[in-house]
């Protein structure tokens, strides 16, 4: 996946390289590997050693797209993709060639944060139907066409999975 730091020209691409024991990886930051283990992780934050070194990330606030958090006392602004919305908005049936589709679906997996429509509302393609939270990270669901909303097939506070239903629209 693309990362970039808000104020740093540079993208990144970090990936799990692979999962050595217990808590440790090697993670491969663009064609570098490093070894991570984590210590202690909680929805305050994470701690962690890199390369034989402490580390201490404290999170602060997230978006669709972006992460704010703390890093050893230093704030940072990461921003998950560039493109996030775009390839969330593809991925769940969006795109020009889809008007023919009825279904929405989850992209990814996540508890249902907000629902922004009922049944009978009008919506126009990008409008937001619903927030889905996943890994910290509230991420916005929206419209792949114009049309109406002919069901909403979740609940706030209800959990959906990759290729979920999220609502019909006619």
């Amino acid at each position: 996946m693309d990362y970039k730091i808000k104020d740093i020209e540079k993208t990144f691409d970090g990936e799990i390289a692979e999962n050595l024991s217990n808590n440790e990886y090697v993670i491969k930051i663009n064609t570098v590997k490093h070894q991570i283990k984590i210590l202690k992780m909680d929805s305050k934050g994470i701690e962690f050693v890199l390369d034989q070194k402490y580390h201490r990330a404290r999170y602060l606030e997230n978006s669709t797209n972006e992460m704010h958090l703390i890093i050893d006392n230093v704030p940072i602004t990461l921003n998950m993709h560039t493109d996030l919305d775009k390839i969330v908005f593809k991925n769940s049936g969006g795109s020009s060639s889809s008007d023919t589709q009825l279904t929405l679906k989850s992209q990814i997996p996540g508890k249902v944060v907000s629902i922004a429509v009922q049944e009978g509302d009008s919506v126009k393609q990008g409008d937001v139907i619903c927030t889905l939270e996943s890994m910290k990270m509230q991420v916005a669901v929206k419209s792949h066409k114009n049309g109406s909303i002919k069901s909403v097939k979740i609940k706030v506070g209800g959990t959906v999975a990759k290729n979920d239903i999220v609502a019909e629209i006619e």
